[in-house]
């Protein structure tokens, strides 16, 4: 199974909905809350190369993007086989 890690704010619908999508395929994930900002914030912005929304998705080390970027990969057929890998 792939390594999964979303960046997340405990407040964000997104993040809720990316979270559950990922529950549903029953893939265990690590979650970094980026609530107060600090060094997991930072760390976010500079692996999402700069950008500052949440969520963040991370497939072993690959930048997937937000919420609706999982979303369309879910769509396309395609997030099974990465989350296979």
């Amino acid at each position: 199974m792939a390594k999964v890690e979303i960046y997340l704010k405990s407040t964000c619908p997104y993040c809720l909905r990316a979270g559950q999508l990922l529950d549903s395929k029953g893939v265990a994930s690590e979650r970094y809350n980026v609530d107060m900002g600090g060094p997991k914030k930072a760390e976010m912005v500079q692996r999402a190369n700069g950008r500052t929304t949440v969520p963040q998705i991370f497939i072993d080390g690959r930048h997937i993007g937000g919420c609706d970027d999982l979303m369309a990969l879910d769509r396309q057929g395609k997030l099974d086989e990465l989350l296979a890998a």
